[in-house]
């Protein structure tokens, strides 16, 4: 999924034994779910004619836990977004082309953007749960990268506890899993990523039977014309978010959770946001943008589970 993984685990060796079964399940989720891999079975669904697919079953309940997400969040984060990704360079295809001056990357036309919404959005999506598939419309692409590399983390976050490893800390690309403690009896003390220049000191979370997850405005992007364009987009504009939201962390139950959580509270912005965050409970960290600097917004959850480090 083009990142790196660690896992730290607490068990009597064989250490080749979970390396094994780590890089299995990692391969195993690659082969189902990698947009840039064209072997898999997401990036074949997206390359099919139009019709209704069978899919596997790992496939399907992935799906269908992206779907729910997308309707609980009204489309903040969405699994069917991939033919706009490509249209900002976020995608497999690579970058956008130069613009006509040479001096940097082009920006879509509006032409170009209504064209990709047309074919974007969990809302076009058809299931037929009988057969287990999903109807290709015809150029329509998924994309779990708001889902992916959570779901990643579980599955092998809950393949260690099966084989007996319940105290491991495992990281995908920035986003973590803790379970049981550490040698030490400790939590798994993680320092949780912070926009560059966040106005808040270094904080750090403990990670017992917890998961963590960051979106930020800075990890990937581009600049057209003076103009940031951040790799997260909008589905309902069609274009990358630009609500002044540089990062959002969200602490979990679930690595899927927070890493689609993330993403979600970007998406819906500084007011909408955490709001929504704090009606539902969820422990979220927001930090903004405003012409005074970085402000930092944090819900009653998020400050009831952390602790500041030094």
């Amino acid at each position: 999924m083009g990142t790196t993984w660690t896992v730290r685990l607490v068990t009597p060796p064989v250490r080749a034994d979970f390396q094994s079964a780590i890089e299995e399940e990692l391969a195993r989720i690659i082969a189902l779910f990698s947009h840039w891999d064209p072997r898999s079975e997401l990036s074949r669904l997206n390359a099919a004619p139009p019709g209704f697919w069978a899919v596997s079953e790992p496939f399907w309940d992935l799906l269908n836990k992206a779907m729910d997400l997308a309707d609980e969040t009204n489309g903040a984060v969405d699994p069917a977004l991939g033919t706009l990704v490509d249209l900002w360079g976020f995608g497999p295809p690579g970058p956008r082309p130069l613009n006509g001056f040479g001096t940097g990357p082009s920006v879509p036309f509006e032409d170009e953007v209504e064209g990709a919404r047309a074919l974007s959005g969990w809302g076009i999506v058809r299931l037929n749960r009988d057969a287990r598939a999903v109807q290709q419309l015809g150029g329509v692409k998924l994309d779990f990268s708001g889902f992916a590399k959570g779901h990643a983390v579980d599955r092998v976050s809950e393949r260690l506890t099966a084989m007996g490893a319940t105290h491991h800390l495992v990281e995908i690309g920035g986003e973590l899993r803790g379970a049981g403690v550490r040698p030490d009896r400790m939590p798994w003390w993680v320092e949780l990523q912070q926009a560059p220049g966040a106005p808040e000191p270094r904080t750090v979370a403990g990670l017992f039977d917890l998961a963590v997850a960051t979106s930020g405005d800075w990890i990937r992007r581009f600049e057209a014309y003076g103009q940031t364009y951040s790799h997260t987009i909008d589905g309902r504009t069609g274009r990358p978010v630009e609500n002044g939201v540089a990062s959002v962390t969200v602490l979990a139950e679930t690595a899927i959770y927070a890493d689609a959580m993330a993403t979600a509270l970007t998406v819906m912005g500084p007011e909408e946001g955490p709001a929504y965050a704090a009606d539902l409970n969820i422990a979220a960290a927001f930090v903004v943008r405003t012409d005074e600097g970085l402000v930092e917004i944090v819900t009653p959850a998020f400050t009831a589970m952390l602790s500041e480090g030094a």
